[in-house]
């Protein structure tokens, strides 16, 4: 198919003598909300370690606009365009909202030998990130915490300023590993809120891990369900609850749990 952005192809890594993850299959496709679901130790977030680069696998491969990527480094996977979050939003705390959203900029003159002594090259990139990052904390709805040290932030404040961050690389494929645990409801919607805009604005993909069903069904194109490492599932929303490998897998683990 000719607009798919991501496709996994049997890829399985083993630690341990444990498959983590076992004959991985799946796609996803240009602009779309794919989530990954499944229960605790299903493969989910090395699935993405995978698809980042952060690991190898043993097998498989993994294609990203056509190209494979499943032996890049992970800073040459995100120079392509894929971006990821992790669970807990990684935020230097003594460094201010605005300063954390500048250090995720791509391109950095200063970076280079070449033009690390060149000061007009660096002020005109640092004016110019400076102004992407406000233009990014007015969207995600945290500005008045721009010049404020980011440990003051609230753990949903921090999601949305790792979201930011993330956009400051300029994705074209966001990984976002559950972006909503944590956080409280009135934030959640403006997550919501915020990736739905990014989706019609700027053309992104979206990736994530989720363990909150509801949300899920309400932002998701398609739902991909992984148990013991395999994908069990793969469709829209509604097909999810009527499948009976999800029931067994899934929805019961979380009804047994809970």
């Amino acid at each position: 198919m000719n607009n798919l952005i991501l496709e996994v192809n049997d890829v399985a890594i083993s630690f341990d003598g444990v498959r983590a993850v076992n004959g991985a299959n799946l796609n996803v496709a240009v602009d779309s909300v794919t989530s990954v679901i499944g229960p605790n130790g299903a493969g989910k977030t090395t699935l993405f370690n995978l698809i980042s680069g952060a690991i190898k696998p043993d097998s498989g491969t993994i294609l990203f606009e056509g190209m494979e990527i499943q032996n890049l480094l992970p800073h040459k996977i995100a120079d392509r365009g894929i971006i990821r979050t992790f669970q807990g939003a990684k935020v230097i705390k003594r460094l201010s909202v605005l300063d954390n959203l500048i250090l995720g900029g791509q391109d950095n003159p200063g970076e280079s030998l070449l033009n690390f002594f060149n000061p007009k090259a660096r002020k005109a990139y640092e004016a110019q990130a400076r102004d992407r990052a406000m233009e990014l904390l007015q969207q995600i709805g945290i500005e008045r915490f721009a010049h404020e040290y980011a440990g003051i932030l609230s753990g949903g404040q921090r999601k949305l300023l790792d979201l930011a961050r993330a956009l400051m690389a300029n994705p074209t494929m966001l990984l976002l590993d559950e972006p909503f645990a944590g956080v409280n409801p009135t934030l959640v919607e403006k997550l919501l809120e915020v990736l739905q805009d990014l989706r019609t604005k700027h053309h992104l993909t979206f990736l994530l891990i989720e363990h909150d069903l509801e949300t899920v069904m309400n932002i998701s194109d398609r739902v991909i369900v992984m148990a013991e490492g395999r994908v069990i599932a793969d469709g829209a929303p509604n097909s999810i609850y009527e499948n009976q490998a999800v029931i067994d897998a899934y929805l019961g683990t979380r009804k047994a749990t809970s």
